[in-house]
């Protein structure tokens, strides 16, 4: 016994339009640097894991100063320059994130550009 059911036609994916794209882009950096720069006023000012760690097994004051500290715009998660810790933060976390997401387009451009050019 044949069957004589068609079998359905193979579908192609829907391209998505660049606008809806671009949309989608706006709205997770929207996002990412709502989360950055207004949730970071909300951090705890509690020492980390590391610090309490060196609290505890009492080798915490013999902690230096790295070199990179002195001349970094963005020490101890703080904008140089600015007096008030909030703004100071909120915009060391949106300037943060904005290099993280510049460095990780960056190489995935290197990276899907060396996969073309070999292909």
């Amino acid at each position: 016994m044949s069957s004589s059911a068609a079998s359905p036609a193979p579908t192609t994916p829907r391209a998505v339009s660049r606008w809806r794209s671009g949309y989608a882009w706006a709205i997770g950096l929207l996002v990412a640097l709502l989360l950055s720069g207004v949730v970071s006023f909300y951090a705890s000012s509690s020492p980390d894991g590391l610090e309490w760690v060196a609290e505890q097994k009492g080798f915490l004051d013999a902690a230096t100063e790295h070199a990179a500290s002195l001349y970094s715009p963005l020490v101890d998660y703080q904008v140089a320059g600015l007096s008030d810790a909030r703004l100071s933060g909120g915009l060391a976390g949106i300037i943060g994130t904005l290099l993280v997401l510049a460095i990780g387009m960056g190489l995935m451009w290197l990276l899907g550009r060396s996969k073309t050019s070999k292909s």
